[in-house]
């Protein structure tokens, strides 16, 4: 029997929840380009339910105590003393999440000889020392694509707000109690006829492209796997061979690239400054991608007009974390990828790959970023490991 060890978010301040704001949300079976959606064997859990916190618990406990396993769940992921600590030396599958990640650093992964299998309940697995893992004979899996549309939502939702100033707008009704409608829109434009790119054309910044295009905008993208000629075409997307050349040349930019070796602090204080003046940057990615103290000084001087993303690090941040209190900025909790509508694929992917697990089936390719003593799967395309 194994045991299993989930860091989850802490649950609503208001307790967890009695009922929904809806009673059912649509079925998604497949995702853009053919992938299915995840399919476990069964599910305990009623689409739609809150289960990425520490009483939703994934919807895994039935499952997992009934085959005689041991299931902890917590949310107290830091400090020396911390249940995660305590917890890791005998535990064979960590379960985490980019919202609240357990940090499996080569020190923890050290702690842990029986750790054999990482999973991500979503996407995106940088908060596992991938080095280590590979080291350590580890399979690292994420529920690939099963929050991908989530986060093109939110990072549209995101660019609008910031363009057309919407939070300040939002101020004054509320904090203000006010109606002073020349202060709400001397910051307010229109995206249409601007120059929108995204960094990343996988899944994420694709669905990003697509949803921008009825705007009437121009697309600009970087991605190292160039889109096919077709698909350029059908979006009117312009190409650019590197980073630079795409952020000198937008009027907003979604960041939708992983964080490795090559993007860690790529846009520091030369880059954004290489940025159009009042230009704006949009990142659900992950928040090291960009330099912390650099976003704020652009934000200040205005050579940036605004910032936004749902991306933190660490997560969660301190109370006195600049973005906090930043100008010009649209900053939300990591929440893009945690919709209720993707809880309930990404806690049944998490339940398909351990099911493959348990039974000693391959993990579909799609999940693997590590396996077999390197980067597999879709993380191989995604992420490398420093030599």
């Amino acid at each position: 029997m194994a045991k299993i060890l989930a860091v989850l978010y802490p649950d609503p301040v208001g307790g967890y929840p009695p009922k929904y704001a809806r009673d059912e949300i649509p079925t998604i079976t497949g995702y853009p380009g053919g992938q299915t959606a995840p399919t476990p064997q069964a599910i305990d859990f009623t689409p739609g339910q809150l289960l990425g916190c520490v009483s939703g618990e994934l919807g895994l406990r039935r499952f997992l105590e009934d085959r005689g396993d041991t299931y902890v769940v917590t949310s107290d992921k830091e400090g020396a003393d911390s249940t995660l600590d305590r917890e890791l030396p005998d535990t064979d599958v960590v379960i985490s999440q980019p919202f609240w990640p357990a940090y499996l650093t080569p020190e923890r992964i050290a702690a842990a000889p029986r750790l054999k299998l990482a999973i991500t309940a979503g996407i995106g697995s940088d908060h596992v020392d991938l080095p280590s893992a590979i080291e350590h004979g580890m399979t690292v899996a994420e529920v690939t694509f099963s929050n991908s549309i989530s986060v093109s939502e939110h990072a549209v939702m995101q660019i609008l707000d910031l363009v057309h100033n919407f939070v300040p707008c939002h101020e004054w009704v509320t904090a203000e109690k006010g109606w002073n409608i020349a202060d709400s829109v001397s910051r307010s434009y229109d995206i249409e006829g601007m120059d929108v790119g995204v960094l990343g054309s996988g899944r994420i910044g694709q669905a990003v492209l697509r949803r921008l295009k009825p705007f009437d905008v121009h697309l600009h993208y970087h991605d190292v796997h160039r889109l096919p000629k077709e698909v350029e075409e059908e979006l009117e997307a312009t190409w650019h061979p590197d980073a630079r050349s795409l952020a000198s040349s937008v009027d907003v930019l979604s960041i939708h690239t992983p964080l490795h070796p090559q993007t860690l602090n790529l846009f520091d204080e030369e880059m954004i400054g290489a940025m159009k003046r009042g230009a704006y940057i949009v990142n659900t990615a992950r928040a090291l991608i960009v330099d912390r103290d650099a976003v704020v000084r652009a934000l200040n001087s205005g050579q940036l007009a605004g910032y936004a993303g749902d991306v933190w690090y660490p997560q969660p941040p301190p109370p006195d974390h600049p973005w906090r209190t930043m100008p010009n900025e649209a900053m939300t909790p990591h929440v893009s990828g945690s919709t209720l509508s993707a809880q309930t694929r990404y806690s049944a992917g998490t339940r398909e790959i351990l099911e493959c697990w348990f039974d000693g089936r391959p993990i579909r390719s799609e999940y693997l970023i590590v396996d077999g003593g390197g980067l597999a799967g879709a993380g191989a395309r995604s992420y490398t490991v420093a030599k």
